[in-house]
C-alpha cells in the first residue's frame, strides 16, 4: 500500500512590518514513521527553507513523555520550532489530552495576538 497524503490546511500570515509571509501547510498521511501508521505532517515556511514536524507515534510517545516530565499538557517543540524573535514566530506543540493534538501557532510583528490552530492526531498512545 502506497502511502496517500491529503491536505487538512494551508494558511499564511503576512508581516506588514517587513513584508515577510509565514506559510504553514498541514497534510494527513496514510503511512508515517517505521510502524507506517496514520500520522500528520506539519510543514512551515520561513524566508523561502521549508521545516517538516512529524506527529507519528514514536515521536509523539517520546514528546508526551517529556510533557509528563515536565508536568505540562502543551509540550512546546522546540527542535521544530522557530522562535528567533519573541515577536514573530511559528511554535510547534504536542497537546496531551484525551486526544492527542498538534498546535501550531504563528505570530508576527504586525499582528497583535498569535493565530493558533489545532489538529486533531488520528492514533492514541498507549498507556
Amino acid at each position: 500500500m502506497s502511502n496517500i497524503k491529503t491536505k487538512i490546511d494551508e494558511f499564511e500570515v503576512r508581516d506588514l512590518e517587513d513584508n515577510g509571509i509565514l506559510r504553514i501547510y498541514v497534510e494527513h498521511n496514510t503511512e508515517m514513521g517505521n510502524r507506517g501508521v496514520p500520522g500528520i505532517q506539519v510543514w512551515y515556511t520561513i524566508a523561502g527553507g521549508t521545516s517538516i514536524v512529524n506527529f507519528e507515534p514514536l515521536h509523539v510517545e517520546r514528546w508526551a513523555y517529556q510533557a509528563q516530565k515536565q508536568n505540562v499538557q502543551e509540550y512546546l517543540l522546540t527542535d521544530y520550532s522557530w522562535t528567533t524573535y519573541d515577536d514573530t514566530y511559528i511554535k510547534n506543540y504536542l497537546v496531551v489530552d484525551e486526544k492527542l493534538k498538534a498546535k501550531v501557532e504563528v505570530k508576527v510583528r504586525s499582528k497583535k495576538a498569535p493565530i493558533v490552530r489545532e489538529y486533531d492526531l488520528p492514533f492514541s498512545l498507549e498507556e
